[in-house]
């Protein structure tokens, strides 16, 4: 049975859509995923299910708005698109820690990157799906702006090696 990572948007972080990582567990497994794990709190999980990623997503979309009110929005990633994200990385010199992938629910325009602001040196590259942003003093100072961030969910490089691990563990097992 197929892995499917989804990735919540804004779910624990600064203090909106809070979701306890085990109630979203529980969430999954009541609309029949399987083999359930979180990973942190900010929402991300894996599970099994039979079914194609539109019906997984729009399933998974719609327990939630029923949970939360509305939905935080969910990007769903495979384990090898996962696993091409780490290894494709275009700053191989950036602290994985301070280099931020924000995953899109569709591919980046051609013109994504027009209207960025990187006041402080962040560097800034698009491809596909992803924007990667290194974020040379950290995320939090940083003053960067990009309206097409908005639009997706930001995993640093080590939670994206994590979850691309842990669902290749679960496809072995």
């Amino acid at each position: 049975m197929p892995v499917h990572v989804a990735l919540l948007r804004a779910v624990n972080v600064g203090g909106t859509g809070t979701l306890p990582m085990a109630e979203l567990k529980t969430l999954c497994e009541e609309i029949g995923f399987t083999d359930v794990k979180t990973y942190i709190q900010s929402g991300n999980v894996l599970f099994r299910s039979d079914e194609d990623e539109v019906t997984v997503q729009a399933r998974l979309e719609e327990a939630l708005t029923h949970k939360m009110g509305k939905s935080p929005g969910v990007i769903l990633r495979s384990r090898q698109a996962l696993e091409t994200v780490a290894e494709g990385s275009p700053f191989p010199h950036a602290k994985p820690n301070y280099l931020l992938v924000t995953f899109l629910p569709e591919r980046a325009s051609v013109d994504v990157l027009d209207k960025l602001v990187a006041p402080a040196g962040e560097e800034v590259h698009a491809a596909g799906k992803e924007i990667y942003v290194y974020y040379p003093d950290g995320s939090g100072r940083s003053k960067l702006k990009l309206p097409a961030l908005k639009l997706g969910t930001s995993r640093n490089l080590n939670t994206v090696r994590k979850l691309a691990e842990m669902a290749r563990e679960m496809e072995k097992g």
